[in-house]
């Protein structure tokens, strides 16, 4: 007979702040909570899994420096942001297969833990992780989303940008670490088809419509509840991450009920339980108008420890993680 779950598993990094609010909600709760990081395999991370005969459910433990937890008591699991894979093996070959390995083996398990409850499980946020797919789905449930045009052909992307009064380039993905392990951004930038040649051709690129915004609109969606923060930048700058955060301008918003709706439904098309939705906020329209709103992307395992209503949205991702089997 299968025991009763005890425990929400915190697969994170250790200096997950952002976690650490989660859990601190839980515990508020007297909720056992166990936190691993799966690169820590080796000594700081061992574990052990079995199933066949009459097991069609993985059963086992991990164990951690300070925690011994049965596979069977996890009830629910917050996927936040593990670190790296990585391996101290003798050379480049035993090091890819130690890592390989590890994330099959370990990260596979992690994936499949018995009747467990995630937010988000891993598969969905990969799912959910591609901007083009992102701005399809975003259409698709009726969400107002910018003209947009992906490619690496330079006769298209000048058409676009003579076509549009403004047009702004961003990166997929941003920019990868240097060697020295710094990590780079790409802002957001304006462009026109003057500034467009050859080396488009090398890789995908994103062009939109520029909106004419005037505050952008930071959505946090946990289960049934949804947070808005309406975030000016000084200036009106065209992406408020690239300046001081400590001079932007915080203001709650109402979400207008069928961009909720529209929420609700982008993230059961991707069997989410939370995303961050970003929007642009246009100027010269009432708040309340969906025409007012258009979607920019969905970050489905977003930041939002730095928001004024973090602790809310901390409460939120206990309640959504122990539904359905705490009492």
């Amino acid at each position: 007979m299968r025991s009763s779950p005890q425990t929400v598993l915190v697969i994170t990094s250790l200096r997950d702040a952002t976690a650490n609010m989660v859990i601190e909600a839980l515990i508020v709760r007297r909720v056992q909570v166990a936190r691993i990081d799966p690169a820590d395999i080796g000594s700081a991370l061992t574990f052990s899994a079995h199933i066949g005969d009459d097991r069609a459910e993985w059963g086992g433990w991990l164990r951690t420096a300070s925690r011994d937890v049965a596979l069977e008591e996890i009830g629910a699991a917050y996927y936040r942001r593990p670190s790296s894979w990585h391996s101290d093996a003798f050379d480049d070959q035993a090091q890819r297969f130690v890592v390989t390995e590890a994330r099959y083996g370990l990260g596979g398990l992690l994936r499949s833990l018995p009747n467990c409850r995630y937010v988000n499980h891993p598969a969905a946020d990969a799912r959910a992780d591609f901007k083009v797919t992102q701005l399809q789905a975003a259409a698709k449930v009726g969400l107002r989303a910018p003209k947009t045009l992906i490619t690496n052909d330079l006769n298209a992307a000048q058409e676009f940008a003579r076509k549009h009064d403004r047009v702004i380039y961003k990166s997929f993905r941003g920019a990868p670490p240097t060697s020295e392990g710094h990590v780079g951004a790409i802002w957001t930038q304006r462009i026109s088809s003057d500034d467009l040649d050859d080396s488009l051709s090398l890789t995908a690129h994103l062009f939109q419509e520029e909106i004419q915004k005037a505050a952008d609109v930071r959505v946090t969606a946990v289960g049934q509840n949804v947070f808005a923060s309406k975030i000016t930048a000084p200036g009106g700058a065209l992406d408020w991450r690239c300046g001081d955060w400590g001079e932007l301008i915080y203001e709650d918003i109402e979400v207008p009920e069928a961009i909720r709706k529209a929420i609700h439904a982008y993230l059961n098309m991707f069997g989410l339980e939370f995303g961050c939705f970003d929007f642009g906020l246009e100027g010269g329209i009432d708040d309340q108008s969906t025409e007012s709103w258009t979607f920019i992307e969905c970050n489905p395992n977003g930041q939002w420890g730095w928001l004024p209503n973090s602790d809310s949205i901390a409460r939120a991702f206990a309640h959504v993680l122990l539904e359905g089997w705490w009492s």
